[in-house]
């Protein structure tokens, strides 16, 4: 048996800010970061040094953001559609204001089941399942040992979790994710043995 210790991958999943015209229920829409939005990223990140490669979703309200902090870090940056947000359908740009108009539950069945409560010509869990969890499987095994940061979405973070933590996908809206919201994942050993644990979710703490 080995005595080295295990290598360990560090992966962040940075959610986007703000995008212009405040919360909506985007998806795949792609609107840009409002000012507000691009302070929330850069005050996330501020002066951190924490990463080796970037990848990020190719909306504009993650690759922008995405492009110049790879710029001022001198990181490689890689776009993946894969790490796009779930589309929505017909909720796509709506408030949840306009979506209770008609249904003061839509809402809350939807986060309770959403296979069951689909928005019309909404993309499917399985689907969106299907692809986060290839990227996410791929990008750890191309950069095991290494420190990533990944730009994306709520519903990234949400089913990445979810794949880390093995609940299951219907249950990922339980988890609330902030914009600007950075989660941290450390990944022990490689391949079928790697194990993921969850280090911290929404902010940074002092020092982990």
């Amino acid at each position: 048996m080995s005595s080295h210790p295990p290598i360990q991958t560090q992966i962040d999943l940075l959610r986007h800010g703000e995008p212009v015209g405040g919360r909506r229920y985007r998806g795949q829409t792609d609107d840009p970061l409002s000012e507000t939005g691009w302070q929330q990223m850069r005050a996330a990140v501020m002066d951190r040094q924490d990463w080796d490669v970037l990848y990020s979703s190719p909306l504009k309200r993650c690759a922008e953001f995405a492009r110049e902090l790879s710029g001022r870090l001198l990181l490689p940056l890689t776009t993946d559609e894969r790490l796009k947000e779930i589309g929505f359908g017909d909720w796509e740009g709506r408030t949840p204001d306009e979506i209770r108009r008609d249904d003061p539950r839509r809402l809350e069945n939807f986060w309770r089941n959403p296979i069951g409560n689909r928005p019309e010509g909404a993309e499917t869990l399985a689907s969106f399942q299907a692809r986060v969890a290839a990227a996410w499987a791929e990008i750890g095994a191309a950069h095991a040992g290494q420190r990533v940061l990944i730009v994306g979405h709520a519903g990234i973070t949400r089913m990445i979790l979810s794949l880390v933590l093995g609940s299951p996908a219907e249950h990922m809206f339980r988890l609330q994710v902030d914009n600007a919201g950075l989660t941290r994942i450390r990944i022990l050993g490689v391949g079928a043995q790697a194990m993921p644990m969850l280090v911290f979710h929404g902010c940074p703490p002092a020092s982990d």
